[in-house]
């Protein structure tokens, strides 16, 4: 039975489904790092089996988490799957030995990773595979460059049937129109949140489009000054930090499908209650300010 905080955070098109906009990402399932096994296995297959049963039908996953961690994490909670969960997975990268993360975006690496996510994952199809292009050194921002190589591959796996949808992450608005123009695209995943607002021309644009937009990092990279700000009124409205973001994304555009990933079923409720706060005018203009807040 669906939580009703999963049903009243709306809805939205993902590819040939309509799916609830709170979903779940299952990259904290990895060890420290996103490497190496759970720290606490049943408390993983436990929160993967409550996400479900909370009503969440949208998983973003990727085989390089732990590397194959998650994705397997995911097939020995939840498999055989639910009619109508869509799982959400990415290629584009590898893990090195060291943890370290490595680009793996050849047409050969790719259709490797489109494979190990069918086999781990125990499907015969993918859902969504979102191209995740590298960007900056750090990994959290786009950085322009082509990527039609690397979408003709992926749109070619998808001629075959491996592959329902495609997506693109940690792109720019000049490599989604290279995309676009190669494959549809169902989803964006960027780094986007209170205090990061680089994409707001591309959120709007996508929604027009009827394309879903996927925000990673949702409370990451705040100034002290806009922590504070965040808290504070968080603090009045009786709720955590995390959860007033989370619902000022919800607010923020109607194509903003949301992926809090966390190891605990008590963290998962609290994000869950987030699809059902309320965010009176005043607290609305407060947390729209924070993106202009800088430290002094």
């Amino acid at each position: 039975m669906s939580h009703p905080d999963v049903t009243r955070a709306g809805t939205f098109r993902l590819g040939d489904r309509t799916v609830n906009r709170l979903g779940y990402g299952a990259m904290q399932l990895a060890g420290p790092g996103v490497f190496g096994p759970p720290r606490d296995h049943d408390a993983a297959i436990a929160v993967l089996r409550a996400a479900v049963e909370s009503g969440i039908d949208h998983i973003d996953t990727s085989d390089f988490y732990g590397p194959h961690v998650t994705n397997r994490l995911i097939r020995e909670a939840l498999h055989p799957y639910r009619d109508g969960l869509t799982i959400v997975t990415k290629v584009g990268a590898k893990r090195g030995e060291d943890a370290s993360w490595n680009p793996a975006q050849s047409p050969a690496e790719l259709e490797s990773a489109v494979h190990d996510n069918l086999r781990n994952l125990g499907l015969d199809v993918l859902d969504v595979v979102n191209f995740r292009a590298m960007g900056d050194p750090e990994g959290h921002g786009p950085a322009e460059g082509t990527i039609a190589p690397q979408f003709e591959a992926l749109a070619k796996l998808r001629e075959q049937g491996l592959i329902r949808h495609l997506g693109v992450s940690t792109i720019t608005p000049t490599q989604l129109a290279e995309a676009r123009g190669i494959a549809p695209v169902v989803c964006v995943q960027n780094l986007y949140n209170l205090a990061h607002r680089e994409d707001e021309a591309m959120i709007d644009d996508l929604a027009k489009d009827g394309i879903a937009y996927v925000p990673y990092f949702p409370l990451g990279g705040f100034s002290p000054l806009q922590s504070d700000a965040l808290s504070a009124v968080a603090e009045r409205l009786g709720a955590k930090p995390m959860q007033v973001a989370l619902a000022w994304l919800l607010h923020r555009a109607p194509n903003i499908l949301l992926i809090p990933g966390t190891s605990s079923v008590g963290h998962l409720r609290e994000n869950i209650a987030a699809g059902g706060l309320e965010l009176p005018v005043d607290a609305l203009a407060e947390l729209d300010g924070i993106g202009a807040k800088t430290v002094a």
